[in-house]
Order: C-alpha cells, then sequence, then structure tokens
C-alpha cells in the first residue's frame, strides 16, 4: 500500500505522537510511507496533486524517535499523491486557527480532490468538513448527547443556562481544552466575559453540564464504527482534571487512567458505531461523561499512546491492517 500520511507541518511532528505511531506501525509492514505538510502540496499543469514529500522507512531496532527523525532528515521528494492507495488526514484544523488560518482547511479540500481520483481518503474528507464542527454531534440521537445551543448571541446563552442550569461553554471549533468555561446558572459574575472570550474563536456551542463531568471524562476509539480491541483490553481511557481545572485534556494536565468497557459505553457504541461508519468516519474518540457524549473527535484523534502507556498494547497494527483492507481490498 502507498499510504500518505497529512499533517499540519512536518517540522512540528512528535516521535510520542499517534500519527508517528501509525506511521512506524505501517512501515514495519513493508508499506511504502510518506508525510506530507498543508504547505507541501501543488496542483500543476498536468492537472495532478503533487507533494514535496518525505519518506518514512523502518529500520530493525527504530524507536519512535529515531524513525521520526530519519524521516525529517531526507530530503523532500516529489511524489504524485493521485498515485497515492490512501490518504490518512491526521491534521488539526483546530492548531491552525490563530496562525495559519489558510491551513486549516487544506486536508478536506486536498482529501476530496484525491477521493474522486480513486485515492482512499480517510477521515471521509466531506464528512470530515463537517465533523470538525462540534455542531455534527447534534446529527445523533439526543438520548446520547447534552442539550445543547450553539451560537453567536450572548442573550441567547443567557438564556440557555436559565433554562438548563449550570452549562459548559466553548468554541464550535477548537480542542486541547481552549477556552472551555463553566457556568454555574445565568447570574455568573464573568459570563459577558466568558462569552466575549468564547466568541472570539467565532460560534459558540452552550451544552448543559453533565454530572460526572468534575471528575473527568473517558475517551473511547472507534474504528469504523466498531470498538478496538486488541490483547483483551479496549482502546479507551479515562482523563481525570488536573485540581478543580474542569478540563481533562493531557494537553491541560490531565491525568489518564484505564477504562473498564461496561454496558453504557457499549450502548452509546452500538447508537453512533452505524452512522459513524457509514459517513466514512473510519478512526474516531469520542467523549464521554456519564451515558452522554460530549464530543466527537474526528480530525487526527489523540491520545493513542496512551493506550500503550496503561494497556501495554499497540493498536496502530489494526487501524493499518483496516486501512489496508478498505484501500486494496
Amino acid at each position: 500500500m502507498k499510504l500518505a500520511f497529512f499533517v499540519n507541518e512536518i517540522a512540528v511532528e512528535h516521535p510520542e505522537m499517534g500519527t508517528t505511531r501509525l506511521a512506524r506501525a505501517a512501515a514495519q509492514r513493508s508499506h511504502q510511507v510518506w508525510y506530507v505538510g498543508a504547505g507541501d502540496v501543488e496542483f500543476d499543469t498536468s492537472q495532478q496533486l503533487v507533494a514535496r514529500a518525505r519518506r518514512a522507512e523502518f529500520e530493525d531496532g527504530d524507536t519512535l524517535e529515531t524513525f521520526l527523525t530519519r524521516m525529517k532528515e531526507r530530503d523532500a521528494e516529489r511524489m504524485v499523491m493521485d498515485s497515492l492507495d490512501a490518504l490518512f488526514l491526521r491534521n488539526e484544523e483546530a492548531t491552525e486557527m490563530q496562525e495559519r488560518p489558510w491551513a486549516g482547511p487544506l486536508g478536506t479540500v486536498f482529501g476530496q480532490m484525491l477521493a474522486a481520483r480513486g485515492v482512499t481518503v480517510v477521515n471521509d474528507p466531506v464528512t470530515l468538513s463537517r465533523a470538525t464542527s462540534k455542531l455534527y454531534l447534534e446529527e445523533f440521537p439526543q438520548e446520547i448527547r447534552p442539550r445543547s445551543l450553539v451560537t453567536r448571541d450572548a442573550e441567547a446563552i443567557k438564556r440557555f443556562v436559565a433554562d438548563v442550569g449550570k452549562s459548559v461553554v466553548k468554541p464550535l471549533y477548537g480542542g486541547k481544552g481552549r477556552n472551555v468555561f463553566v457556568v454555574e446558572d445565568e447570574n455568573e459574575t464573568n459570563l459577558a466575559q466568558i462569552t466575549e472570550a468564547v466568541f472570539a474563536d467565532g460560534y459558540a456551542i452552550a451544552q448543559e453540564f453533565v454530572d460526572g463531568g468534575e471528575e473527568g471524562d473517558s475517551r473511547i476509539f472507534l474504528l469504523d464504527g466498531k470498538l478496538i480491541e486488541v490483547d483483551g483490553a479496549y482502546a479507551a481511557f479515562r482523563r481525570v482534571s488536573h485540581g478543580n481545572d474542569p478540563r481533562a485534556n493531557i494537553s491541560k494536565g490531565g491525568r489518564m487512567k484505564p477504562l473498564e468497557i461496561g454496558a453504557r459505553e457499549k450502548d452509546i457504541v452500538d447508537t453512533m458505531g452505524p452512522k459513524l461508519a457509514a459517513d466514512g468516519l473510519f478512526f474516531v474518540g469520542i467523549d464521554v461523561v456519564g451515558n452522554k457524549v460530549l464530543e466527537i473527535n474526528a480530525d487526527s484523534p489523540g491520545g493513542i499512546q496512551s493506550i500503550e502507556w496503561l494497556y501495554k498494547t499497540d493498536i496502530c497494527p489494526v487501524v493499518i491492517e483496516a486501512l489496508q483492507e478498505r484501500a486494496c481490498g
């Protein structure tokens, strides 16, 4: 399989990132693996998408660091992306919003062009253009998600909080815990400042606070709409917030703990899985509190390394094998 990973910038890729693990797993299985950054693509006079790409090759004894370092040190090569079997979109739009807003949507743009040319693109770039917004969650049954409001009207947020009570207010687009606030009620002293900060990133989404959220959340990985199980362990873990910080993101100091998948989690997956698979969301992470899904992470879902650290197991070969089956039959 000729496979490319589309990332924000090759230079800032880190050994512990999930993309490094996926790429090494693919190269270790003799697939031809390339890295392409958002600024490395051309649409040339031959009407092809061409990339200044870097080849990633596995050598015996490679650690994540040596594998990634050798790829970065290679000279860029001209690679015709139309010739790919598969393109794995691993860029994060949210990280580009402030400094490089032009780069954010390019994964879905180039992905749609390549999908039309017969390349297998995951996650599906048409659905991904919706799924990068938290509004995509509203397409799922109401019983598995909190009540919510999407708006740019501060008064509407105040009315929502008055109606549902304790709420979380955050940007519609974004991640890594940026501008996420818990609002106790409509009399919150700093509500005006909170909405102003969130509106700086565009639309806001207000969600009812789900009981148990103060204790963190659960990240559950799904492959083609199904739970991933390797060596008796599910690809899932709990994220516990640090101190009084309501954000359980690892990037904000949250701690990881094992998660036992029970009937509640399986019911959620059974409810969501068929639509996720039908929409072409091949590899996603869902964030769950109680019996509610708070977010669907479809663009470069993070936390793969946590599965390895917690359970001493590697889910990446399973993901790559499923991708090979999809791309090559």
